[in-house]
């Protein structure tokens, strides 16, 4: 399955959460609801994943954590705030480049229709 195809499930899955439980909850509540639902479709999804960051050549313990990892191909990043910051698109995209992965969804659960919550960004696709 390529990371289209990924991004498709994740993103009706998504949907189905926002549907069921609308806007407003803590990040950790839609990011446990996902993660259950991607893995009732059978993928494989790891949470809170240690994002190893190497500066000239040493590895650094800085505790960067990627909230959804699905098939160890895509990132899923969750926030549930008012508006999304230039910094969190960033942010997003950085972890793109450290981890050479080339799709990562950024979700805002706290909208009223998900749809303008869900954000593709790109890493050399």
């Amino acid at each position: 399955m390529n990371e289209n195809d990924i991004s498709y499930k994740i993103i009706g899955c998504a949907l189905d959460i926002h549907k069921a439980l609308g806007p407003g909850l803590l990040e950790s509540v839609y990011e446990a609801a996902l993660k259950y639902e991607l893995e009732q479709l059978g993928l494989n999804v790891k949470s809170q994943v240690g994002m190893p960051f190497i500066y000239k050549n040493v590895k650094q313990d800085v505790g960067y954590r990627l909230d959804l990892l699905v098939e160890d191909k895509l990132i899923i990043e969750i926030k549930s705030v008012e508006t999304l910051a230039h910094v969190h698109y960033s942010q997003t995209l950085t972890f793109l480049k450290l981890s050479k992965l080339k799709l990562a969804l950024l979700i805002n659960f706290n909208t009223c229709v998900l749809k303008d919550g869900i954000h593709r960004l790109v890493n050399n696709l």
